[in-house]
């Protein structure tokens, strides 16, 4: 691919999603595009690299989906996990007590696999039974992602890489080769297409923010833009849990973090 090609690319990303694409996975890169190039019938991608500059909304969002980063597993970082059952979940159980309603939002999805995570231990704490309200919000900027997270049907290898035998058998339903979460799981999630570069204004208030290892792959200024967004977004008991190699930086001013890196807005 040469340099100018790159470049384009790169800006485009940036505007787009916010990504900051690296100049050391060109190879990789290429290698997702030749997929668009079949589809919309270009004979190279330099060919379709052409048409691209003059913006056709269809092939834009075709490359740039093309590009996204997905990589996702149930229960991703499983002591995060335990963490939110035993002691994120009870706090805002304790703050929200009397409105009994709590809104969690998961951004940056994928394929669904950490909503669901979140609403089979939601569904094993009983909260619903107990009489709450919860609004588990999934969000991706990928429209394939979001509709296999809607059908909620996994592969083998998918069910296998984060989940224990018990709570494949208790959530699941086995298809064929493929496994199914039970349809009362997969209505406890709200998904939705959505770009984090766009205005947050209809999530309203939320207890707790999953922003994990999404940033990561952000350009500076546009992080900086998110991370004051999500700020914005947090209930003042609120929380951000973000990927565990991700940093503040550079919103340090908006987010504390506590001993196990999970962030709260600073005091007013």
């Amino acid at each position: 691919m040469k340099a100018a090609d790159f470049d384009f690319l790169a800006q485009l990303m940036s505007r787009r999603s916010g990504i900051a694409l690296q100049r050391s996975k060109t190879q990789m890169i290429a290698s997702r595009l030749q997929a668009v190039v079949r589809r919309f019938g270009f004979r190279t991608i330099e060919a379709m690299l052409a048409e691209l500059r003059f913006g056709p909304e269809q092939l834009v969002a075709a490359v740039v989906e093309a590009l996204l980063i997905a990589d996702t597993a149930f229960f991703r970082d499983s002591a995060l996990f335990e963490h939110v059952r035993h002691k994120l979940l009870p706090a805002l159980v304790k703050a929200k007590g009397q409105e009994r309603c709590l809104r969690i939002w998961c951004a940056g999805a994928s394929t669904g696999q950490e909503p669901y995570s979140l609403a089979m231990i939601l569904d094993e704490e009983n909260l619903a039974r107990d009489g709450w309200r919860v609004e588990l919000i999934a969000t991706d900027l990928s429209a394939a992602a979001i509709t296999r997270a809607r059908e909620g049907l996994y592969s083998r290898h998918e069910v296998e890489r984060g989940l224990a035998p018990q709570t494949l058998l208790k959530f699941f339903v086995q298809q064929g080769d493929s496994w199914r979460i039970e349809e009362r799981i997969r209505r406890m999630v709200s998904f939705r297409v959505f770009n984090l570069l766009d205005d947050f204004g209809w999530l309203g208030t939320l207890d707790a923010i999953f922003c994990r290892n999404v940033l990561i792959y952000f350009d500076a200024r546009p992080k900086a833009s998110v991370l004051a967004k999500l700020s914005e977004a947090l209930a003042p008991h609120g929380c951000l849990i973000l990927g565990a190699s991700e940093s503040l930086t550079p919103a340090t001013d908006l987010l504390r973090a506590d001993s196990t890196r999970v962030f709260y807005r600073h005091a007013a």
